[in-house]
C-alpha cells in the first residue's frame, strides 16, 4: 500500500513558476513509477509527466514538453514537478500517482493516487 500527499499548489500569474512535491509512504517507494495528471474543471483528466523508479526514463505530455520537469528523490520518498512559464491553460488540479510497473502515461495504469493540489493560474 502507498499513500501519497501532494503539496505545493497555489495561485501565480502567467509566465510564473512552481514546484509541486509529493509525499509517498512505504518502503517501496523506489520500486514503484511514478507520474503526474491533472483534471481541469468541467475536463477529463489529462496526463502531464511520467518518470521510472530509477529516473531513467521521463515522459512528458505535449502540451508541458519543454516547460514542466518531473524528478524524484528515492532517499526522500519524494517525487517533484517543476512548472515553469505556467499559462493560464495550466489551471487544474494536479494528481500525482504510482504503480508497481514501468512508467507511463496511461492514468489507468496507476494503482495509487493522492488528493490533489490545486494549481491556479491567472492571466
Amino acid at each position: 500500500q502507498v499513500q501519497l500527499v501532494e503539496s505545493g499548489g497555489g495561485l501565480v500569474q502567467a509566465g510564473g513558476s512552481l514546484r509541486l512535491s509529493c509525499a509517498a509512504s512505504g518502503r517501496t517507494f523506489s520500486s514503484y513509477a511514478m507520474g503526474w495528471f491533472r483534471q481541469a474543471p468541467g475536463k477529463e483528466r489529462e496526463s502531464v509527466a511520467a518518470i521510472s523508479w530509477s529516473s531513467v526514463n521521463k515522459y512528458y505530455s505535449d502540451s508541458v514538453k519543454g516547460r514542466f520537469t518531473i524528478s524524484r528523490d528515492n532517499a526522500k520518498n519524494t517525487v517533484y514537478l517543476q512548472m515553469n512559464s505556467l499559462k493560464p491553460e495550466d489551471t487544474a488540479v494536479y494528481y500525482c500517482a504510482a504503480r508497481a510497473g514501468p512508467s507511463t502515461l496511461i492514468g489507468t495504469a496507476y494503482d495509487y493516487w493522492g488528493q490533489g493540489t490545486q494549481v491556479t493560474v491567472s492571466s
